[in-house]
């Protein structure tokens, strides 16, 4: 559902940009994009392409302009003008000696990413969503122009055109392979649906629009899962431990491994460019149910990046959903309720804990209910900031305080005064109550600036903490930072919180009020966590997570091709520098980690 939202993107270099920008988390072949423009009877050509180290196919197409995502004729011209090339180019160049396969068009696509763009005068748009362009004389214009284009720039760069002739080698050396491992694993019935595997509890319903495949992480869940199904209707597949990463294995070692193959049995689509049919597919829902911890995060992350490089159609028809198995179980009394969520344990308990209250500050704030409950929840966002000062050991209470304060970084840090007046305020804000004892120095850091030093004794423990310009830089401080600014609308500490007129408490600040409302909030309550699905006995499996009438299934979609074939290589591919920085940069959005 579109929202009025607007992006914008310009690449100053145009395509040969674009295709960097795709290209930044992957290992490049070779340092340049190429970079190919020609003309031929008032029709423009523009290709830029670059090989990467992995093996995935990244071709975008456009004509005037428009994303042409179903493709059409000058997505034909460029691949036959590209397979025509390198094997003309290896030939010429003696660098098919001793080699027994050809290289095929889907050798010479392996770790490509490219990028055509076509103008004409007249397109014609096909295909359902009309995203495919028709005109038939477009393929030969663009197949001429990239052909001699292509060949000329091979021939003046040797060292590129070996390159890609050895990609494609390797590319052509494992399609053999493959080929060898389909036919043994099919000799062996593996791949063949008529031969379903032993472990999958299949449905009793053969028609695919109303069977359901729900894939899960060990027999201990495959149990429990196969005792609550719907039988008429719901099929459970267990696979053992973790599953092959596919971002970074090559199609013969991901058919060598047996959960995978079970699992393509188990659909009955086959797979593979030239095997795969999706009009064969056996359940028309299916639905990772994996346990709500890391391991069965990890596992989750698995299955879809398999999905995702190798059945993406798939997801492109809606097929692939993902399970929300309850984080929590409480009780009250006698009646039992089921939490999915953080954020919705976190809306529970803090309703409970505001219910019927209203809060006043020193300086004669008032908040309602409502007010305190959205306050409240705000700055338990907080939490997961502090925890993380505190692990590197950190005064997370002073640096709380200074987040309080107006910080501007284009002046704070350039003068010994300004910073000895910021300390001094940030600690005028520290709870008396705990007895801080803090000290302080300030110490230059050279061009950027002065910096504070501080040292302070949190129960007897000897913390250190930095403030300097890039510690106010950091993200995670400015999220803090814009949290304790929405809570200043709570008014001056000390807060009084007020129950039916009546007076509940004193709190002299915002850590203090939080502890309250999460301590009223949980009175009463019995919590338990679940931490695996095996945990769950048959009826709460199928109230909770596989009954249609009461559970919570996500779809899996990509809306943005781009972004998500980004993610899937920068987390799961070799690169490990892409790969520390998406997570420093996303640490702060996740909460209670079960490490």
């Amino acid at each position: 559902e579109r929202e009025g939202k607007e992006e914008i993107f310009h690449y100053e270099g145009g395509i040969k940009s674009f295709v960097e920008h795709v290209n930044q988390s992957k290992q490049p072949l070779f340092a340049t994009p190429v970079y190919i423009a020609g003309e031929l009877d008032n029709i423009q050509v523009e290709l830029s392409l670059q090989y990467n180290q992995g093996y995935q196919e990244n071709i975008f197409t456009y004509a005037n302009n428009i994303n042409t995502t179903e493709g059409g004729t000058h997505l034909a011209g460029f691949k036959a003008a590209l397979t025509r090339c390198i094997n003309t180019y290896a030939t010429k160049n003696d660098l098919l000696k001793g080699t027994k396969e050809g290289i095929t068009g889907d050798d010479t696509r392996e770790g490509l990413t490219a990028i055509i763009s076509v103008k004409l005068p007249e397109p014609q748009f096909e295909g359902q969503t009309k995203t495919k362009l028709g005109n038939s004389e477009i393929k030969g214009f663009v197949e001429q122009i990239v052909g001699d284009k292509l060949s000329e720039y091979l021939e003046q760069q040797p060292g590129i055109g070996k390159s890609i002739v050895n990609k494609s080698l390797e590319a052509a050396r494992a399609r053999a392979a493959a080929k060898k491992a389909r036919e043994l694993v099919r000799r062996k019935g593996a791949l063949d649906s008529a031969a379903l595997p032993g472990k999958l509890a299949d449905c009793q319903n053969e028609n695919p629009e109303e069977a359901e495949l729900f894939i899960v992480e060990g027999d201990s869940a495959g149990g429990s899962a196969k005792q609550a199904r719907e039988k008429a209707n719901q099929a459970v597949l267990p696979l053992k431990g973790k599953i092959l990463n596919v971002e970074k294995a090559r199609f013969d070692k991901m058919l060598s491994f047996e959960e995978i193959r079970t699992l393509i049995t188990a659909l009955g689509t086959g797979i593979g460019s030239d095997n795969f049919d999706v009009s064969k597919l056996r359940y028309h829902k299916i639905i990772i149910m994996t346990d709500a911890d890391v391991d069965g995060s990890h596992i989750r992350t698995l299955l879809l990046t398999f999905f995702y490089r190798q059945m993406n159609e798939l997801i492109a028809r809606g097929h692939l959903y993902i399970a929300q198995p309850p984080l929590y179980r409480i009780k009250r009394g006698r009646s039992e309720k089921y939490i999915k969520s953080e954020s919705d344990m976190a809306e529970l308990i803090v309703g409970n804990g505001v219910e019927g209250c209203s809060l006043t500050s020193s300086d004669e704030v008032n908040s309602d209910e409502q007010q305190l409950k959205h306050h409240v929840l705000n700055l338990g966002r907080t939490d997961p900031i502090i925890a993380e000062y505190r692990q590197e050991r950190q005064d997370a209470s002073l640096l709380f305080a200074i987040a309080r304060l107006e910080v501007d970084v284009n002046t704070l840090f350039e003068t010994s005064d300004s910073l000895d007046r910021f300390a001094k305020d940030a600690i005028a804000l520290l709870d008396e109550e705990s007895n801080p004892q803090v000290s302080y120095d300030i110490v230059n850091d050279g061009e950027k600036g002065y910096a504070l030093h501080f040292e302070s004794r949190v129960q007897g423990v000897l913390k250190r903490t930095a403030f300097s310009k890039a510690v106010a830089l950091q993200t995670r401080f400015q999220r803090l930072q814009r949290i304790l600014q929405e809570a200043k609308k709570l008014g001056e500490a000390p807060y009084t919180l007020h129950e039916n007129g009546e007076v509940v408490g004193s709190y002299s600040g915002f850590e203090k009020l939080v502890a309250a409302v999460d301590e009223r909030g949980r009175k009463g309550l019995t919590i338990s966590r679940f931490k695996g699905l095996g945990e769950m006995n048959p009826e709460q499996l199928w109230e909770t997570t596989m009954d249609p009438s009461t559970r919570t299934l996500l779809r899996v979609e990509i809306e943005d091709v781009l972004n998500a074939d980004e993610i899937f290589t920068v987390l799961m591919g070799d690169a490990v520098e892409p790969r520390r920085n998406f997570i420093e940069e996303n640490a702060l959005k996740t909460k209670n980690l079960d490490i």
